[in-house]
């Protein structure tokens, strides 16, 4: 039972993984709301880099977690303006 609740959250988090990286490479900053949209992008690439930090310790559990804050704050800033993510909504919360 545990060695397939640990494949499961391994499948998740490389999902995440790769999500996430591609999400960071396509949020572009509106000029309009830039202080926040690079505050917004920072906190996502250090919660980003915190969850490779924890894979490599095979603390998935954290990882997962940290991956997933990332995430939302990428959302977060699609939804409110601060990220142009060309109505990109395979990789954000955008409708």
């Amino acid at each position: 039972m545990r060695d397939k609740m640990d494949n499961q959250l391994k499948e998740k988090l490389q999902k995440y993984f790769e999500l996430t990286s591609k999400a960071l490479k396509k949020v572009k900053i509106v000029e309009k709301h830039k202080k926040e949209a690079e505050d917004f992008l920072d906190l996502a690439q250090r919660y980003f880099d915190d969850a490779r930090y924890f894979e490599k310790k095979n603390d998935l559990v954290n990882a997962y977690g940290a991956v997933v804050y990332a995430h939302a704050f990428l959302d977060i800033g699609a939804r409110l303006g601060f990220f142009d993510v060309g109505k990109d909504s395979e990789l954000f919360m955008v409708d």
